[in-house]
């Protein structure tokens, strides 16, 4: 017999609606998926933390306790990032501790415990404390392929991970790209070489063949397998619960779940399928091949198509998917599951947008110290360069990440406590971890992007706008810094100010002038003011300077958050501060203006 973990209410969603199902429209159908039998229902974690938050204008904590009040009879479990719990980096042990003391209290039965760059190190403090307080631990390997990723390699650290007290084990093929003489062999190796905890295969629908895999994995002894209800499957979901218990039925893999009752709840997430319209995306429903060679994972893949719309790159998609492979090489090989999924997607999107390395995130930075762990492969001294100076070598740290942290949780709280926000414990790591957004979510200031009642929301109608070609010479008055200024254009490329001609001219990051009449430069003599712009889409996290600060060329101005990686806007030469033109917390387009200098 083959168990079933059902992932509909966290991964399923978070890989095909951009992680946006909204709790009022899963507790309807939770007592059917109660009746169901499974091992374990996943519910929480991942991503749906920062979504709620961030988007939904949910309470995760709520969320969390809510549906196990609906499931009080199959296990619910949570996506833990190990020591990034739920975020992009990593926290202190307290923090890890706290976490899951309250997810366990509010809900959470088993911890799905991983870590990005399955490095042990970080795995040890969750696996312990998820142990004691009574939680049922399964600790997890991220599935990738490159030349350091082998069969022998995987067998030996969940060899290690049984030792370290996991209850069961879990291959997380994210991509959805593991073939079937590879899931056999894992799961064969790990069972020839004496394991005895239940091993649990991941994956998701992406490369066309994971129906394959997941039928030798149950020939290798496999004794769960990962699935969702097919209505919210797609390409970057997983494999449909109903069609596995169909395959296996009258099998020694058979299931035993009552199909009948799978299909009534299927028939509801249709009508969840359909109200969620607005986010359904083609790439998150079509098999793609190509995730063999791209690697990025079903979860980042939906969220990249949307991220990209929203910086107006979309065109870029093709592009960018090019790009990360590439940018793993560069990065050793890291598994593509966040958040170094999320570091490496990103800097790819840079890479395209403004020139290989030409803008590095403060994530990859940090990906290069070591602040993530022990990259898997080698990074060449080249690519370190490159990334953090030539003074790398004293950047880098071989310790544990956390070890260096300093402890985090009373901080964050008595902060709340003296703000007035403090209501539950659990709020203090809800800022803890996302301090920003999680801030703004706990004073209220969140507007829900929509609420269940609203949907399906309309699609808003394409307009066709006819741009007419501007008659040379332009004349007006333009007011810059309180005075008035006769212009005439030339043509788009010529201003003349005060009867002297001006080039208007746009910097852009690689270093190349291009003409275009949306200069960021003044229409005046050059040399006395300097305006520092938003490279693209984002919200200000932090200002460092201050006005009347001098600044050299490449200091920081200000931290913008943008696809949820953080990258400095910096100062284009030295100067001095004059004026800010953003606060902290601001959401900003590409080429909103960010300070000026002079």
């Amino acid at each position: 017999m083959v168990e079933l973990h059902d992932q509909t209410l966290r991964d399923a969603h978070q890989s095909v609606l951009a992680t946006r199902l909204r709790t009022e429209d899963m507790v309807p159908i939770c007592s059917k998926m109660d009746e169901v039998g499974f091992h374990s229902l996943e519910v929480w974690g991942g991503a749906t933390f920062d979504a709620c938050i961030r988007y939904l204008n949910e309470d995760p904590w709520e969320r969390l306790s809510t549906l196990k009040e609906h499931l009080p009879n199959t296990p619910l479990q949570m996506l833990e990032r190990a020591m990034n719990i739920v975020a992009y980096r990593n926290f202190p042990d307290d923090m890890v501790k706290k976490f899951i003391h309250y997810a366990h209290k509010n809900g959470c039965d088993n911890f799905r415990i991983f870590d990005a760059l399955n490095d042990l190190r970080n795995m040890r403090v969750p696996i312990e404390t998820a142990k004691k307080v009574g939680g049922h631990v399964q600790g997890s390997l991220c599935y990738t392929i490159s030349p350091i990723h082998t069969v022998e390699r995987y067998v030996e650290d969940f060899k290690k991970l049984e030792k370290m007290g996991c209850d069961s084990l879990c291959i997380k093929d994210m991509a959805g790209m593991i073939s079937p003489t590879r899931a056999y062999d894992i799961i064969k190796g790990c069972k020839d070489a004496g394991i005895k905890i239940p091993i649990d295969l991941h994956s998701h629908n992406t490369s066309g063949m994971t129906g394959l895999s997941y039928m030798k994995a149950c020939e290798a002894g496999v004794d769960i397998l990962d699935s969702s209800i097919s209505s919210l499957t797609g390409a970057t979901g997983q494999p449909p619960t109903e069609s596995i218990v169909a395959a296996l039925k009258d099998t020694e893999y058979d299931t035993d779940y009552d199909m009948e009752l799978l299909m009534d709840i299927r028939e509801y997430f249709n009508e969840v399928w359909r109200k969620y319209s607005h986010l359904h995306r083609d790439q998150a429903l079509r098999i793609d091949p190509s995730v063999t060679m791209h690697q990025i994972p079903g979860g980042m893949l939906s969220n990249l198509v949307s991220q990209l719309e929203k910086q107006g790159a979309a065109d870029s998609y093709d592009e960018v998917l090019k790009e990360v492979p590439r940018v793993r090489k560069d990065f050793g090989f890291p598994p593509l599951v966040t958040p170094s999924s999320q570091v490496v997607g990103v800097q790819s999107v840079m890479n395209v947008k403004f020139g290989r390395y030409k803008r590095i995130t403060n994530d990859t930075k940090e990906y290069f110290r070591g602040m993530y762990g022990k990259p898997p492969g080698e990074i060449t001294d080249e690519m370190y360069e490159t990334i953090l100076g030539p003074d790398w070598r004293d950047q880098v740290i071989d310790d544990r990440p956390a070890s260096l942290k300093q402890p985090e949780f009373k901080k964050r709280r008595d902060e709340l406590d003296d703000m007035g926000l403090l209501r539950k414990p659990e709020d203090a790591l809800t800022y803890g971890i996302y301090p920003d957004i999680g801030l703004k979510f706990l004073k209220g200031d969140v507007t829900a992007e929509f609420t269940s009642d609203q949907l399906p929301l309309k699609k808003p109608e394409e307009k066709t706008e006819v741009i007419r070609r501007p008659e040379y010479p332009l004349q007006g008055k333009v007011r810059v810094d309180g005075k008035n200024y006769q212009v005439k254009m030339k043509n788009q490329d010529t201003v003349t100010v005060d009867g002297k001609d001006y080039r208007i001219s746009v910097l852009f990051p690689d270093g190349q002038n291009k003409s275009s009449t949306k200069s960021k430069n003044k229409s005046e003599p050059s040399g006395e003011e300097i305006e520092v712009v938003s490279p693209m889409l984002g919200t200000i996290l932090r200002i460092p300077v201050s006005a009347g600060d001098k600044v050299s060329a490449g200091d920081p101005i200000a931290i913008l958050e943008a696809m949820k990686m953080e990258n400095d806007i910096t100062a284009p030469k030295d100067g001095t501060v004059k004026e800010l033109h953003v606060k902290k917390g601001e959401d900003v387009e590409e080429g909103a203006l960010i300070a000026t200098l002079v």
